[in-house]
Order: C-alpha cells, then structure tokens, then sequence
C-alpha cells in the first residue's frame, strides 16, 4: 500500500496490473469525517493475486514473487 502525498488523488492507471493500492487519507473539517480513497487493479491485488501469494507461502517462495507494486501505466 502506498499513502499519497497531500492534494494526490488515487488513479486506478497507476495500479493496472500491480498489485499495489494507492490510498488517499483526507479530514473534511466540515462533517467531521474521514474520507479516504484507495485505487486498485481488482484481478492482481483481488482473488487472482490472493491466490499467487497463497501458493507462494505453501511453496515457501517469498509471498511477493511473481507479483509487482509497479503499474503498468506511468
């Protein structure tokens, strides 16, 4: 997971293909809430990513082989 710097929003682009997560954490002093955003590529940090980590850990293998926080997209 990568926290953005303020005033960056998340981009789903930047995350295409990775399994990454770019979050955005931003206070409304307004309503008194806490907005925060994530962008993410759903197939490699979703089920299909899931299941290469699990087969890595079974094989032993370091969880993030096969797998890049790098997204395709600048």
């Amino acid at each position: 997971m990568h926290l953005l710097p303020q005033g960056i929003c998340p981009q789903t682009q930047a995350t295409l293909g990775s399994n990454a997560m770019h979050l955005q954490v931003v206070a409304d002093q307004r309503s008194g809430r806490l907005v925060a955003v994530g962008a993410i590529d759903n197939l490699t940090k979703g089920t299909a990513g899931a299941a290469i980590q699990c087969l890595n850990l079974a094989l032993g293998l370091d969880e993030s082989t096969g797998l890049t926080t790098v997204g395709l997209a600048p």
